[in-house]
């Protein structure tokens, strides 16, 4: 495990921060998957993953009109 710097904008990092919190996820396991996906040559789906997809699919849901605004990527 390596200890990394990243810059985000404090509002994006406060939402996302909040969103974790109240949804019980890791934020860098979060960044660690999306991390790996963009660099997965042959992406496997595992087991573990699809069993928290169906988690995932029975949560509760936010609506967010547009996420790049949300999120302060625009």
């Amino acid at each position: 495990m390596v200890l990394k710097t990243f810059n985000v904008s404090k509002e994006s990092y406060e939402k996302f921060s909040k969103f974790c919190k109240e949804h019980g996820i890791s934020m860098s396991k979060q960044v660690e998957i999306f991390i790996q996906s963009q660099v997965a040559e042959e992406p496997e789906v595992k087991k573990e993953f699809l069993e928290r997809l169906e988690r995932v699919r029975k949560g509760k849901f936010i609506r967010i009109e547009n996420f790049a605004r949300e999120f302060g990527l625009e």
